[in-house]
C-alpha cells in the first residue's frame, strides 16, 4: 500500500519496514490479540489471545492483554478507558517511555491493535504505529517468527504529559444527535447497524442518526491492509464525515478505534470515540435507537 495521500502515513507501518527495524533497541512491539467469541446471554466472551502469541510471534514483541492491562477493571463494561496511572505503570512494564517507539499488532482484525494505538494518542504519546496487515501479513511473506513467552525488557519511564479528550460518553453523543456539525459513525457490521442480524448488544439497530462506514470495509479483503488512502477518503465522505466533527462507536469502543485511526490518517482534525458504545447504549432505555 502508498501511504501517499495520507496526511499522517507516520500512523501505519509495513511489513517490510518493522522487519528492518527488528533488533533496535528503542524499538516496543506489542501483540495485542484479544478473541471475541460469540456468547447469546453476554453477546460475546473474551479470550487473550496470549496461546497465539506463544504458538508465535514477532520477534522482540511483548504480549498485551487488553482487559487486563490496558482497561478499567473496576467498570461495568469492558475495554474501558483506564485511568492515566494505571496506563502508565501498565506501558511501563512494557518498557515503553521517553525516546521508545511503539508498533501494536494483532493475529486477527487490527482493531485491537488501532485501540492501543487510540490509548496511547489519548495519553500524549503519539510515536507509535499499527503494522498494516497485521500478523497474517507478516507469517504470509515467512518473516522472523520467535515462539514461547515474551522475553522480560528492563521497565519503561512511561509518564503521562497530557491526557487529550478523545473519548466521549453517552451526554456527549445524546447531545450530538440532530446536530448537523457532528457525524456519529458506527464502525459496526452493515446488519447491526440496521438491526437486521450480527451481535445483539440489548435493543436491536444503531444510535439515533448514526452512520456506518464498518471497520471491515476499511481493509482490503485480499491483504489485510488498509485500504489506499483516496478510496478511505471516498468512503468516509459518501456518508459526510470530513466537513463535520466526529464521533465513532462500536460495540464496545473496539471497531471504532480502526475508523478513527484511518480518519487521523487522513487528516481529519476533530475526531472523539465513545467508549462504552453500544455496550451502554443499547441497554438504557431512555437513549434513541432506530433501525433499518
Amino acid at each position: 500500500m502508498s501511504a501517499a495521500g495520507f496526511a499522517h502515513p507516520e500512523f501505519l507501518i509495513d511489513t517490510e519496514t518493522l522487519e528492518r527495524q527488528l533488533g533496535d533497541p528503542a524499538l516496543r512491539v506489542l501483540d495485542c490479540t484479544t478473541h471475541l467469541i460469540p456468547d447469546p446471554k453476554i453477546t460475546y466472551q473474551v479470550v487473550p489471545g496470549r496461546a497465539d502469541f506463544e504458538k508465535g510471534h514477532i520477534p522482540g514483541a511483548q504480549f498485551v492483554d487488553l482487559q487486563a492491562d490496558l482497561s478499567d477493571n473496576g467498570h461495568r463494561f469492558r475495554f474501558m478507558k483506564p485511568s492515566a496511572e494505571a496506563f502508565a505503570a501498565a506501558m511501563r512494564r512494557f518498557g515503553v517511555g521517553e525516546g521508545t517507539r511503539v508498533v501494536t499488532y494483532s493475529t486477527t482484525t487490527p482493531q485491537w491493535a488501532t485501540r492501543v494505538w487510540w490509548l496511547l494518542r489519548v495519553f500524549g504519546f503519539d510515536d507509535a504505529a499499527v503494522l498494516d496487515g497485521g500478523w497474517q501479513k507478516w507469517a504470509r511473506e515467512g518473516r522472523p517468527v520467535e515462539t514461547g513467552p515474551a522475553k522480560p525488557r528492563p521497565p519503561g519511564t512511561f509518564v503521562v504529559r497530557e491526557q487529550r479528550p478523545l473519548m466521549v460518553g453517552k451526554d456527549e453523543v445524546l447531545h450530538a444527535i440532530g446536530d448537523s456539525g457532528v457525524c456519529t459513525l458506527n464502525a459496526l457490521a452493515p446488519e447491526v447497524h440496521a438491526g437486521t442480524g450480527g451481535n445483539n448488544y440489548g435493543r436491536l439497530g444503531r444510535i439515533k442518526g448514526s452512520v456506518n462506514v464498518p471497520a471491515a470495509h476499511l481493509l482490503d479483503p485480499a491483504t489485510g491492509n488498509f485500504l489506499p488512502p483516496a478510496e478511505l477518503r471516498r468512503r468516509f465522505e459518501a456518508v459526510g464525515a470530513f466537513d463535520k466533527e466526529v464521533i465513532t462507536y462500536c460495540g464496545g469502543g473496539i471497531a471504532a478505534s480502526a475508523d478513527a485511526l484511518a480518519l487521523v490518517m487522513l487528516g481529519h482534525p476533530n475526531v472523539r470515540l465513545y467508549d462504552a458504545s453500544m455496550s451502554e447504549w443499547a441497554v438504557d432505555p431512555s437513549l434513541p435507537m432506530e433501525t433499518g
